[in-house]
């Protein structure tokens, strides 16, 4: 994205209306926005390890609710 200098006739407002429209048009904001969210997947030895506490809290969980500890 290259944008031109002010020239001597132009008023701030237009060079400030000149790059609002060259970064609209060159997408650098729409892409930015999508990466700032974007969430990479955990690999599968982490999946893996995620579930095995989730089982286990889970075990414990109604282990204590059976022994009217919850």
């Amino acid at each position: 994205m290259l944008i031109k200098p002010k020239t001597q006739k132009e008023t701030s407002q237009s060079l400030v209306y000149r790059f609002t429209q060259a970064v609209k048009k060159s997408g650098v904001l729409v892409e930015a926005r999508k990466r700032k969210f974007n969430e990479r997947t955990p690999s599968k030895n982490i999946q893996k390890r995620k579930a095995i506490i989730r089982e286990d809290k889970k075990k414990e969980y109604l282990k204590n609710k059976k022994l009217g500890k919850c």
